[in-house]
């Protein structure tokens, strides 16, 4: 199972707050995210309570209002949206969206709802609005600007992932599920526009144009061309040896979709290039997330990697995992920028914003040790780091 989760009774959360206002007026302000790293003048609670506090060990800003159970997935708004607005789904059922201030302050905008937990979320391209995928079967629009969200797919199984294609020629919402499909759906019509059969069950996916990755139960993996329409392009062999729990694509230099980074239940991650000059060079794997680092003399605990972003200005990559930490690597000199200080919870999601000035990461259980660890009483978190500097590349020599 990707997660292990009992059911739980869907809650009739509200509806939503303030309706999103996608346009107003920015001031300049001393910027927490920008690259100046002004973390001064925060309000009493943004950072945490004390030093001794294990929830927040690296002093992030905490962000207001967080979810009531297990947090799924992050995204940030696109580029073509004026500031940054933060979207999280939650196995309490529940979307919620937060408007992230210059100042790193975090303002709750709005909510909605599903019968089921929330596996992923994405946004439009043009950022108006945020498609939602859950175990209740369905995905749903969520219009920003009416504060309205419509059922615009169906499967016969939990949705894992969804992801928005712009195409020069047609646009679509890629929905993947555990009923081993892969569905493309126009928003303005019931049916997909096509509907791919896949070995194995969706475990995770990433779409960059022209290019998707989908990863399946059984260690499969299949990479899809989008170009005029989707089709499979490729099946690969696994580069891991277990479960598959995470996967994101990575650009060239001229921005061009070349490869992707595939992270797995055993604390390790593989990086592997489509059409490597030189495959047995430029392909690798690298163990992370273990509990003594490079230590191989005494047994190690080991943990899963639940989510790795890249960055989009540097082209580094966060990874965060089970143990409770995130880490900041450099793919190409093959080192590590940066692992935080471990928190009291696993980590189970991250995302950068469209600058990569802030990395945003959530602190919930994830159910990787089962029931007997689950502590109902334990708050979760979502927490933005400014990212600017920590995620440049190292100098080569």
């Amino acid at each position: 199972m990707v997660f292990a989760e009992c059911s739980r009774n869907p809650t009739n959360g509200r509806r939503g707050c303030n309706q999103l206002v996608l346009i107003s007026c920015w001031r300049t302000v001393m910027s927490l995210f920008g690259t100046s790293a002004g973390f001064g003048s925060g309000t009493t609670g943004v950072f945490g309570s004390n030093a001794a506090d294990t929830h927040n060990p690296m002093k992030d800003v905490e962000v207001t209002s967080p979810p009531d159970d297990s947090i799924s997935c992050l995204s940030f708004s696109p580029p073509t949206m004026p500031g940054n607005f933060l979207i999280g789904g939650s196995w309490a059922n529940d979307v919620r969206c937060w408007e992230v201030q210059d100042n790193g302050q975090t303002v709750p905008k709005a909510q909605q709802m599903h019968t089921g937990p929330v596996l992923d979320i994405c946004w439009s391209d043009d950022g108006s609005k945020v498609f939602t995928a859950s175990c209740d079967k369905t995905a749903k629009m969520w219009d920003l600007n009416s504060n309205q969200a419509i059922q615009m797919a169906q499967h016969d199984a939990p949705i894992r992932t969804i992801h928005w294609i712009k195409a020069p020629n047609y646009n679509c919402v890629m929905t993947g599920s555990w009923d081993k499909t892969l569905k493309f759906w126009d928003t303005r019509s019931a049916n997909p526009m096509m509907s791919l059969q896949m070995p194995e069950r969706c475990y995770c996916a990433d779409v960059v144009y022209p290019m998707a990755v989908v990863a399946t139960a059984e260690r499969g993996l299949i990479v899809y061309q989008l170009e005029n329409q989707p089709s499979e392009f490729r099946r690969l062999e696994s580069p891991l040896k277990h479960q598959h729990r995470c996967v994101a694509i990575f650009k060239d230099k001229q921005s061009k979709p070349t490869g992707f980074a595939l992270g797995s239940i055993e604390g390790r991650v593989a990086i592997h290039y489509i059409n490597p000059p030189n495959p047995a060079k430029d392909n690798f794997t690298f163990k992370c997330h273990r509990s003594n680092g490079t230590n191989t003399t005494t047994p190690q605990d080991i943990f899963a990697v639940n989510a790795i972003s890249f960055h989009p200005v540097h082209g580094t990559l966060a990874t965060v995992g089970s143990d409770g930490r995130f880490s900041f690597w450099d793919k190409d000199a093959r080192t590590k920028l940066k692992t935080s200080e471990q928190l009291d919870q696993p980590i189970t999601a991250c995302c950068f914003n469209h600058n990569g000035n802030i990395f945003a990461y959530s602190s919930s259980y994830d159910w990787s040790k089962g029931h007997e660890y689950y502590n109902p009483q334990k708050k979760n978190y979502i927490f933005l780091r400014n990212a600017a500097e920590e995620l440049k590349p190292r100098n080569k020599k």
